[in-house]
């Protein structure tokens, strides 16, 4: 065995790679691929919508704190901490059974179960009039977000030899399009299909209590309906033995690993990751709590999906407009142009929650004309620069990552982004509670900081007043951190996407097998 030194050597591109690039894209023959790939990212959506639509659920009760949200969003980190366990996916499976189908069957299977125990017992968890069960539902959808994170990694190398070479670029349109459409369906549909009040208004001629189906049989029916497609896509789709194409090198466990701490530690990856995962703070209000403060103030969580809807739709298309402002060589510039207009957007987000009790009870009844083109006008433009970003990043990540280790590197680079969104998330939730005051209307003594505090001053026959809003501070916080994180990564930014590629090329030991 002989070990060479530490050395960085330039990545070569395969006679066979470059045949498959200059090749035109074409289906033909590809086409059953191309919907299997489509239909397994729609099923990793499902659950995200159902995890996400809950928050709209727990927020619409009346004894769900931000506390409590904060709590339920940490269901949420799987897909941010993906990278822990992606290198076994990767190196473990069952040759016989197929690399990625040894992780996605048993996966998937694992997600309808749960989507089946969790409708036997959502009663209990989401009752109509109780405290819901915050602590079991959100262990519940991390395990839901760990399982479809965990069959993102499989389905994400899967799309790489299930598509034909010259077709691969499709497997990024899958994805997008497949996550959006799952993640609507299980958003909209629960939250819509649900509501006697949507159902009563839009979907009935005569009204009835209830909505046309029950959390309960929704859950059921998409439990069922995840073990019936799994099992056919056990049965009858084969999946390649790629193990010896491409003169791919097999590497184990410990390899991807020790790759991971190889890439962090060149010196710019490094600023870079905390770059990554400072980089939401600016905007944590706005887009974590701000939708639940319009529930607070009046707006329905069915107006808020119907809204969400119309953003699915702008977020469909949106990367095929962006796309060509971001393909550039300093895609981070457009990165950087964006970033003082979204930070100037929360003085918009605080107005439209401020004004938005007094626009929709106008003359006690009518909600005015002006308020929702406002606020969908608002959410729209805060969504195109969120992914313009976003496409931004991607494009930038995609540039800098070294090709012979592309996999890893983006992986490594996308879960540092998401770690930056899921810490914020959780901290602006958390901090909500905290940063707000309440005094009892008939008690100045009681602040209203706990259940039993409320009830007291409910059972005097008092209102707890807000004297100190949290979410304005938390805005403001937010807004000032932002700008000292803009003037501060301006201009390592800048720097960075003039570097040179090889800049970011990966020191590795190469190991190579000899006679012993």
């Amino acid at each position: 065995m002989k070990t060479s030194p530490r050395h960085s050597v330039e990545p070569e591109i395969s006679e066979e790679m470059e045949d498959a690039t200059m090749t035109k894209t074409n289906l033909k023959g590809d086409w059953i691929n191309f919907f299997l790939l489509l239909l397994l990212y729609t099923m990793q959506g499902l659950p995200l919508g159902i995890a996400g639509s809950m928050s709209l659920l727990l927020q619409s009760k009346n004894n769900v704190t931000y506390k409590d949200q904060a709590l339920y969003s940490i269901s949420k980190w799987p897909f941010s901490l993906k990278l822990l366990w992606a290198p076994l996916v990767d190196a473990l499976y069952v040759q016989k059974f197929g690399r990625r189908k040894s992780w996605l069957i048993p996966v998937q299977y694992l997600i309808g179960a749960i989507l089946i125990y969790t409708a036997s017992d959502i009663e209990n968890l989401l009752p109509e009039t109780g405290r819901p069960d915050i602590t079991m539902l959100a262990y519940i959808f991390f395990m839901i977000n760990f399982l479809a994170a965990t069959q993102d990694i499989a389905v994400d190398g899967w799309a790489l030899t299930m598509l034909k070479k010259n077709n691969v670029g499709y497997a990024s349109t899958c994805n997008a399009s497949g996550q959006t459409l799952g993640s609507m369906v299980g958003s909209m549909v629960l939250i819509l299909f649900t509501s006697e009040d949507f159902c009563n208004k839009y979907l009935r001629s005569v009204p009835d209590v209830g909505g046309i189906v029950s959390v309960k049989n929704l859950l059921y029916c998409w439990g069922i309906i995840f073990i019936l497609l799994t099992t056919l896509i056990g049965v009858f789709k084969k999946e390649k033995n790629n193990t010896f194409e491409d003169d791919q090198e097999k590497v184990n466990v410990v390899q991807n690993y020790l790759l991971l701490w190889d890439i962090l530690k060149l010196p710019s990856v490094r600023i870079l990751a905390i770059i990554l995962i400072t980089s939401k703070i600016g905007y944590a209000a706005t887009g974590n709590v701000s939708i639940l403060k319009l529930i607070d103030a009046g707006i329905s969580k069915e107006d808020i999906s119907i809204i969400d809807s119309v953003m699915s739709g702008v977020n469909f298309i949106l990367p095929f407009i962006i796309g060509k402002y971001t393909s550039g060589p300093k895609p981070m510039s457009v990165y950087l142009k964006v970033i003082p207009i979204r930070l100037l957007l929360n003085i918009g987000f605080v107005m439209q929650i401020y004004y938005t009790p007094k626009l929709i009870t106008l003359d006690g009844e009518n909600t005015s004309v002006y308020y929702y083109p406002l606020l969908v006008c608002l959410l729209s433009i805060d969504q195109i620069l969120s992914h313009t970003m976003f496409i931004a990043v991607i494009a930038f990540f995609a540039r800098i990552s070294d090709p012979r280790f592309g996999c890893t590197y983006m992986t490594l680079l996308n879960t540092l982004a998401n770690l930056g969104y899921m810490w914020t998330s959780t901290v602006a939730l958390g901090m909500i509670d905290v940063l707000t005051f309440e005094e009892c209307s008939l008690d100045s003594k009681n602040n209203c900081s706990t259940l039993e505090l409320r009830d007291m001053c409910k059972a005097d026959k008092g209102d707890c007043i807000i004297t100190v809003n949290g979410y304005y501070i938390e805005m403001l916080l937010c807004t000032i951190i932002g700008i000292i994180w803009y003037i501060a990564v301006r201009n390592p930014l800048k720097v960075f996407q003039t570097k040179n590629p090889s800049h970011w090329l990966v020191k590795v030991k190469r190991t190579e097998t000899g006679d012993v």
